[in-house]
């Protein structure tokens, strides 16, 4: 049976995954860069992943990638545009070939025509309610567990709602103060949940929970 899964999602000792004012120079907002302090650990593990090395770090995300059959994300990770599309032109922040190689489903208020890029992702944009997304992403991941990728927006969609088996977080050690927070406006969304792993790296802590 397919689980649905949170995995990789760094945030700040303070709770926040991006700083405030988001946008195309600056996608993790005001002074949260990509590969500084708070996803320098995403960048080296990608790396020894690629190079074929493990160790805390590694290991954790190479988990993320197993048994993932598809991918379900809001409209401000796959871009900085927000409200109707001024045009259709951008494609992600991942290139030509995005690291997905399976159906991605893009929440938005604004749909647009899906899009088939190389490598075997297809992102479709959709504005249609959360279950009937999962269910679609379940069918596409075809026995497969399916990624919440995020961002913080979407994650407690699905947390409040309850449709989340497994959460895996990185607190990486900085405060940025100001922004987008993961585990804000929960409610009773995040009960019933247990740690089941954490684990410290030289550079973050890993914190793995499951329902009970």
């Amino acid at each position: 049976m397919s689980k649905v899964r949170v995995h990789n999602v760094t945030i700040s000792l303070d709770g926040f995954v991006a700083g405030a004012n988001q946008r195309l120079d600056a996608p993790f907002g005001d002074g949260v860069g990509w590969g500084d302090e708070l996803h320098s650990w995403f960048v080296a593990a990608t790396e020894d992943v690629a190079a074929g090395k493990t160790g805390i770090d590694a290991d954790h995300l190479a988990r993320g990638d197993r048994n993932t059959g598809a991918t379900i994300m809001g409209r401000n990770m796959f871009g900085p545009q927000r409200g109707p599309w001024a045009d259709e032109s951008w494609k992600g922040w991942w290139g030509d070939n995005p690291p997905y190689h399976h159906d991605v489903f893009v929440h938005t208020h604004h749909p647009r025509p899906t899009l088939e890029m190389a490598g075997g992702t297809t992102f479709h944009f959709t504005d249609e309610p959360l279950e009937t997304v999962l269910g679609r992403a379940v069918d596409a991941a075809g026995g497969q567990d399916v990624r919440i990728g995020g961002g913080a927006a979407v994650i407690q969609q699905y947390l409040r709602a309850g449709l989340i088996d497994e959460l895996h977080l990185v607190i990486a050690p900085m405060l940025i103060g100001r922004g987008e927070r993961l585990l804000d406006n929960l409610g009773a969304g995040i009960d019933g949940y247990r740690v089941s792993e954490m684990v410290t790296s030289p550079a973050v802590t890993h914190v793995a929970l499951v329902r009970r």
